[in-house]
C-alpha cells in the first residue's frame, strides 16, 4: 500500500547542536535503511524548508505508523499522511 507522507521538522530553538547533529545523523541512517529495503520508496526534500515529502511502499496503517514513530526526528515532526491508490490512466504496472 501506497503513502504519501509529508513532514517539517521544527527542531527547539534551544536544542544544543550536538544533540540536533545527533538526532539528524540516526534520522539519515534509520530512513537510508528503510528506503534500501523498498518500504521508503521515495524521498524528496521541499525547497526552502526543512521538510520532505516521501512515499512510502508498507503493508498497510499500522506499518506505517511504526516507521515513522520510529524517526528519531519524530517527536519534533508535523506529519501529514494521505493513502494512495493506481489511476486506471496510468501506464505504469509498478506503482500499486
Amino acid at each position: 500500500m501506497l503513502f504519501h507522507v509529508e513532514m517539517t521538522v521544527k527542531l527547539p530553538p534551544d536544542m544544543p547542536p550536538e544533540q540536533a547533529a545527533d538526532i539528524k545523523a540516526k534520522e539519515k541512517a534509520y530512513s537510508q535503511e528503510l528506503q534500501r529495503q523498498g518500504k521508503w520508496r521515495h524521498l524528496w526534500r521541499i525547497a526552502g524548508s526543512y521538510a520532505n515529502v516521501s512515499i512510502f511502499d508498507v503493508t498497510g496503517n499500522a506499518e506505517l505508523q511504526d516507521l515513522i514513530s520510529g524517526l528519531p526526528l519524530f517527536p519534533y515532526m508535523d506529519i501529514q499522511v494521505k493513502p494512495l491508490c493506481r489511476h486506471p490512466s496510468s501506464i505504469h504496472e509498478d506503482d500499486s
